[in-house]
């Protein structure tokens, strides 16, 4: 089940996202709902602000008035999360959710995935996707945060540096 589980924006009144996050998540505590509303999530960034007594960090909400939730859609968690204080409904067209697409969550950072890379700085790899596919170069950084891999190319006769997802360089074997 846990399968169909898929992200979701709730839209609330302005201010009202910690309060709709935490009713949602006691709700589910107290209904044991956790194998239908798996997760839910205010998507903040953390912002440093000049000012004349130094830089001051604190937390914003990227997307205000909006709360993320991973859940299978059904009769029950639909009811739960609509009947919930502040909550003004779903985002979707008419009167149907629209779930996240992957892309969507993945840029939303919602979702951290543990990247693991097999390569590391001035190996030799080969370009497995896109249109460099089955080029090799040498690594020239890593960005593991950004999801980038910058690689020199060479092409016509010349070093070209070409920024790449992680997925899309391997480990050259050179056995």
């Amino acid at each position: 089940m846990a399968d169909t589980a898929k992200w979701y924006v709730v839209h609330t009144y302005s201010g009202y996202e910690n309060t709709v996050k935490a009713t949602i998540e006691k709700t589910v505590e107290n209904r044991h709902l956790e194998n239908l509303i798996h997760e839910v999530s205010i998507p903040l960034e953390t912002v440093t602000e000049l000012t004349e007594k130094g830089p001051k960090t604190y937390e914003r909400k990227v997307f205000p008035g909006y709360v993320l939730v991973k859940m299978v859609m059904s009769d029950e968690s639909w009811y739960v999360i609509k009947n919930v204080r502040g909550v003004t409904g779903f985002v979707g067209s008419g009167t149907k959710p629209t779930p996240l697409t992957d892309e969507e969550v993945a840029q939303m950072g919602v979702e951290k995935h543990e990247v693991v890379v097999s390569y590391g700085v001035g190996d030799r790899v080969t370009i497995v996707d896109g249109t460099l596919s089955n080029f090799t170069g040498t690594v020239e950084s890593i960005d593991i945060p950004g999801n980038k891999v910058r690689v020199i190319v060479t092409m016509l006769g010349r070093e070209t540096p070409v920024e790449l997802d992680l997925e899309q360089v391997e480990l050259l074997d050179e056995t």
